[in-house]
């Protein structure tokens, strides 16, 4: 079946939705999400977003601190754009219906402070932020007349005019120019899961906002929906992939056997938590004695590595109990009652914590207006790579990325309808499975799966060699071959387009991880550890050839 929409918004987060609402302005929005509508990166935020808004605060303070932490590879003019915009973006939201916490009896806000932030500057809604924001959003799109939000739909590939020629799994034998520099996006071939069909949707424009890429790690804070979807269908259709290598692993996520990707915030840090091994000492002196805790995610997720193999135990420990009971229970409700639940009682022991895969530095290639190498094709949020983190993501900066990009986004959709209304249309035919048989045995898939995020933790984790690098790229080898010989050979299912996509995503990273011989922000070598500003001051980018 064919469906035609003026706007395509792949991802139902902060960014995709936020544009959506937007979008609804200038046309109809198809919003599609391969789970349930707040199934996403989004809702779990705990900390909130990094925002000037205090007198003793500036840009020029916000931007010196996302550049120090992006170690050298930030894009300053995007840092300006991003940083700039942020108060603009937080009323947005609140015009919306977000309720941002406030100072007792004042009109303040309430700041908080995390790593890497020299002021307090952390707009949030207690340590569920993330929770408010998607449910705002949320809200306001099921009302809006103009968006339409299929939930449950997994976009296959995206339709571009290079591959029209071979539709359905054809495609891939498409003869697309190098970067895409040349191409349209003309929407997307996207599955239904109830019901197995795969359908056309065209669009105008269409806009990637399919969060991140954890789930290629066996270790991660993101939900399962974070199979790097947006990188791997952008990558495949010809679009240009930058900085996959940086992988920021949160420092701090919950030990227990029951716990599923809970992340503990840096906000709790913020507030004067303590990290302690299992001795109840101290160690963050021994890794940088001035910030000691507050330092940034890629150094302190190194310090409990370090931790950890030297001392052979399974987890470090996070202590916030030296502050009163009413402070933490307030500030942090959420964290308490988890923790709670699980037998932890934060206002009175410390709480076990490991390292986790958390954030995706880089992504698709963009420029500071999302849109990519691709005509008619955007990518934004943790899908995107603006340029905007650099090598390191300093904290609570993503979900103001995700806002700004968006507004970015709408700004130069609205400047192009005359040239979306004089595009040609073009028959798009429907999906051909070819002979395409039911997939029997999932061992097929979840085998795979497994021995992906297991190898990408063991070899190309917080810390990397040459050696891991190379091995880890060898064995990827023949399980991409198997995958895409299962590609030919099976009717698709949302499970296998995940595996598809996470072993893609993968690949890059290594590739990406191989190619940058020094370290620097989220990537870190035994081979090179020192920084080489002469030679790899630059961005690591990837097409597809």
């Amino acid at each position: 079946m064919a469906m035609e929409t003026d706007f395509l918004v792949v991802g139902s987060g902060i960014a995709g939705l936020s544009l959506a609402l937007k979008l609804s302005s200038l046309g109809h929005v198809t919003v599609v999400t391969k789970k349930a509508r707040d199934d996403t990166s989004t809702k779990l935020a705990q900390g909130g977003i990094a925002c000037v808004l205090s007198d003793d605060d500036s840009f020029c303070l916000h931007e010196y601190d996302t550049i120090r932490a992006g170690d050298g590879l930030c894009h300053e003019d995007v840092v300006k754009t991003i940083v700039r915009q942020g108060p603009k973006r937080i009323h947005e939201l609140e015009k919306l219906g977000v309720r941002f916490t406030r100072k007792s009896g004042e009109e303040a806000y309430e700041l908080g402070r995390e790593g890497g932030h020299s002021r307090r500057r952390i707009v949030h809604s207690g340590d569920f932020t993330g929770r408010e924001i998607e449910r705002v959003l949320v809200e306001n799109a099921v009302e809006n007349t103009q968006i339409e939000v299929l939930e449950d739909f997994m976009v296959v590939d995206l339709i571009t005019l290079c591959k029209l020629e071979n539709p359905g799994k054809s495609s891939e034998q498409g003869s697309c120019r190098k970067n895409g520099s040349d191409e349209r996006c003309l929407g997307a071939y996207v599955l239904d899961s109830k019901t197995g069909s795969i359908h056309r949707i065209l669009a105008k424009a269409t806009f990637l906002a399919t969060g991140g890429a954890g789930k290629v790690y066996l270790y991660t804070s993101n939900p399962d929906v974070a199979s790097g979807d947006g990188i791997a269908i952008a990558y495949r259709a010809g679009a240009r992939v930058a900085n996959l290598e940086f992988v920021q692993f949160h420092p701090t996520c919950l030990y227990h056997s029951k716990a599923k990707n809970f992340l503990i915030s840096e906000a709790l840090r913020g507030e004067g938590a303590r990290l302690i091994d299992a001795g109840g000492r101290r160690f963050m002196e021994k890794y940088d004695p001035v910030n000691m805790e507050l330092a940034n995610r890629d150094l302190v997720a190194r310090a409990i590595d370090s931790e950890l193999k030297r001392s052979g135990k399974e987890c470090v420990f996070l202590d916030i109990s030296h502050k009163s009971r009413d402070f933490i229970i307030k500030r942090f409700p959420n964290i308490y009652e988890t923790c709670l639940r699980f037998g932890i009682d934060i206002t009175r022991e410390p709480i076990p914590v490991v390292p986790a895969a958390h954030y995706m530095c880089g992504g698709v290639v963009t420029n500071s207006w999302a849109e990519t190498d691709i005509s008619c094709l955007f990518a934004l949020g943790e899908t995107a790579c603006t340029g905007f983190h650099g090598a390191n993501r300093l904290a609570s900066n993503s979900l103001l990325e995700g806002l700004v990009m968006a507004h970015q986004a709408y700004e130069r959709t609205q400047s192009k309808m005359d040239y979306f209304s004089s595009l040609e249309r073009v028959h798009v035919p429907p999906w051909d499975a070819g002979g395409a048989v039911d997939m029997e045995e999932a061992i097929l898939i979840t085998h795979n799966w497994d021995v992906i995020r297991r190898l990408m933790w063991n070899y190309v984790g917080i810390v990397r060699s040459s050696k891991r690098l190379d091995l880890a790229l060898k064995r990827m080898e023949p399980i991409i071959k198997e995958i895409d010989q299962h590609y030919w050979d099976y009717i698709i299912s949302r499970d296998f387009l995940e595996l598809r996509n996470i072993a893609l995503t993968a690949q890059l990273i290594i590739r990406a991880a191989s190619w940058r011989h020094e370290s620097r922000g989220g990537h870190y070598t035994l081979d090179y550890p020192h920084k080489d500003d002469w030679n790899w001051r630059r961005d690591t980018l990837l097409a597809r050839s």
